[in-house]
């Protein structure tokens, strides 16, 4: 069992289904004012993606993510940012092969586009994030002709821009091979220790959430890593107990689940506070921010 949780929340996510909630940010404004309540309630980092304040859609503009990040700074406010770099891995498939492909939906480019956003506000240096994440591999995405392409050549070209920019890598893990190429690149010395992991569990058609798959999971970590897991919809306040007594931390947030109970929507505070109840009522502590940087070896 960990004894020493760090919260992450991830406030919006890029699926415009949670937008159906009123609780759902969706202007920088409103996405910095739900992370700064998030760490107010105890999340110690925070998972940022932004959206077009106009339509609601996912954006990868720089300009969005630089006004979320430049907010939550001048609240003064500890909490550590952590920008997502997933957007623009998707290839929707049409039915006649190269023909119709990529069909409409399609938002794939190069993994230096997906990065661009980190690469601008570091260059800049007044707003640079943490923490960012690397998608580490290929997966199909629901039951139609989507998936989400993260190869191993684009991996290690993301991971290796974020090594040259000083800005800690998150590797999210969404089946157990992705785990095998994690430890490949931990090899391969494209990302420095102590390794941070994300196991994301119950996204179709990835790694499902069950015990099974997560300790198996958890059985093949590299050394000095610190890991984290989350589930999606109901089973998100259920994981926070399942990955904390297999040894992790925890994430919560809008982006994977929108209701505190059911039928009732959640604010990212209010599920921060729900995590935060089951992990004290296990015996363990919630770690601030900075004891999160020391334990992440952040400078």
């Amino acid at each position: 069992m960990n004894q020493d949780v760090i919260i992450t929340c991830a406030i919006t996510g890029d699926d415009t289904k949670v937008t159906k909630s009123p609780h759902c940010p969706v202007t920088p404004e409103q996405i910095a004012n739900s992370a700064i309540e998030a760490a107010r309630a105890g999340a110690a980092i925070v998972h940022i993606h932004v959206r077009d304040p106009e339509t609601g859609e996912f954006s990868m503009a720089t300009k969005h993510y630089r006004e979320v990040v430049k907010r939550i700074r001048e609240s003064k406010v500890d909490v550590l940012v952590n920008l997502t770099c997933g957007m623009g891995g998707y290839i929707c498939i049409g039915k006649q092969g190269l023909k119709d492909t990529p069909a409409p939906g399609s938002d794939f480019v190069t993994q230096k586009e997906r990065m661009q956003h980190v690469i601008d506000l570091c260059a800049e240096g007044t707003y640079r994030p943490d923490i960012a994440t690397l998608d580490c591999g290929t997966l199909n995405f629901g039951d139609g002709n989507r998936a989400y392409i993260s190869t191993p050549e684009y991996c290690r070209e993301g991971a290796g821009i974020m090594k040259e920019l000083g800005v800690k890598v998150e590797m999210e893990v969404f089946d157990t091979g992705n785990l095998w190429f994690v430890r490949q690149m931990i090899k391969e010395g494209l990302v420095p220790g102590p390794a941070m992991i994300q196991l994301c569990m119950g996204i179709p058609y990835g790694v499902p959430a069950d015990t099974g798959h997560l300790l198996a999971m958890v059985n093949t970590l590299p050394e000095n890593c610190v890991w984290s897991s989350f589930a999606i919809s109901r089973m998100q306040m259920p994981w926070v107990a399942q990955s904390v007594l297999l040894g992790g931390n925890v994430r919560v947030g809008l982006e994977d689940n929108l209701y505190l109970s059911r039928g009732v929507y959640a604010s990212n505070a209010q599920l921060v506070e729900k995590a935060r109840t089951i992990i004290e009522a296990m015996g363990a502590r919630v770690l601030t921010p900075a004891q999160t940087r020391d334990k992440l070896q952040l400078g």
